[in-house]
């Protein structure tokens, strides 16, 4: 594997978006998607030219949530499920793809020249029809970079406050992900998977100095353990941890809890999005990254004679 890019000061843009205006009691399953992806590039518009209102210019990457273009629902998944065809190392055709989403995440990355993390989409299998929740990254070139599954599969039953049971209809991933830009090399995960810090681990002993998940925790799973988990895995690998969430919509099945945020290393939250749809601004300076690990060393005091390193053999 290479060694990571040099970790550079580089600008964030979190993506919390809510339910589109466009959008009515009888809107069909096209409509509605025509309608999220019309908000979602409404909203990748806004941010990119976030230099017009910012002396801090323009992001540099910019996220959206989980299950942007869809409600977040298993009954919804193989409605709203469109066919990628990524193969990591081979290059991606963009006039080729079935994908409607893909399409327009690749046209916004290409227009502002700005790394994209496309949020999540339920994606199927070309091969199998298999079902996955899929987060898509797209270069400034526009081109499908990288893909990340969801590894572990929201099946939790809550009595009396939320049964929700994801493995109905989707699949869970099997790789971990993450992609290599000029300024840091970012892992990735969705939702669920922060509650398994092994994958944050792989992912920080792989040389990620950043992690970002989109994620929807709920009213119930939100207030208990949203920002806890994001500063533990910060604090547990020091690096910076982010997760974009949906805006919270009262109209829905799922309501999201919100609160998109980004921890530092020291597991300080630089920042906190409230319920309601929101863009937010992020500076990322290197500086607490080096520090944490200088003061407090723990990525070189770990005693893999005593316990397995469970990044080793991870591809």
């Amino acid at each position: 594997m290479t060694s990571p890019p040099e970790f550079k000061q580089f600008r964030l843009a979190l993506l919390q978006m809510g339910s589109s205006t466009g959008i009515t009691e009888n809107s069909t399953e096209t409509d509605i998607k025509v309608a999220n992806l019309k908000h979602a590039r409404d909203m990748i518009d806004r941010a990119a030219n976030a230099s017009s209102i910012s002396d801090n210019g323009k992001p540099d990457l910019i996220v959206l949530p989980e299950c942007f273009n869809s409600p977040y629902g298993h009954i919804h998944f193989p409605v709203y499920a469109e066919t990628i065809g990524f193969t990591p190392g081979q290059e991606y055709n963009m006039e080729t793809t079935q994908s409607q989403s893909v399409k327009m995440l690749s046209d916004a990355a290409l227009h502002h020249r700005v790394w994209l993390i496309g949020g999540s989409i339920p994606e199927r299998d070309a091969a199998d029809g298999k079902l996955y929740n899929t987060c898509t990254v797209f270069s400034p070139e526009g081109k499908l970079v990288a893909i990340h599954r969801k590894v572990h599969l929201f099946d939790i039953d809550i009595p009396g406050q939320i049964k929700f049971t994801e493995s109905e209809t989707l699949t869970g991933g099997s790789s971990t992900s993450f992609f290599d830009t000029d300024f840091a090399r970012i892992g990735l995960g969705i939702c669920y998977d922060v509650r398994f810090p092994e994958l944050a681990m792989i992912a920080a002993r792989k040389g990620c100095q950043v992690i970002i998940y989109p994620g929807a925790f709920n009213m119930t799973t939100g207030p208990l353990h949203w920002e806890l988990l994001q500063r533990a895995r910060a604090v547990d690998n020091q690096v910076f941890f982010s997760m974009c969430s949906p805006a919270r919509d009262p109209k829905a099945g799922y309501k999201a809890y919100g609160h998109s945020m980004v921890v530092d290393p020291l597991g300080e939250v630089l920042g906190q999005a409230q319920e309601h749809e929101e863009i937010l601004y992020f500076t990322i300076d290197p500086k607490p990254f080096h520090a944490a690990r200088a003061g407090i060393p723990v990525t070189v005091q770990r005693r893999f004679d005593v316990y397995p390193d469970v990044s080793s053999g991870v591809a």
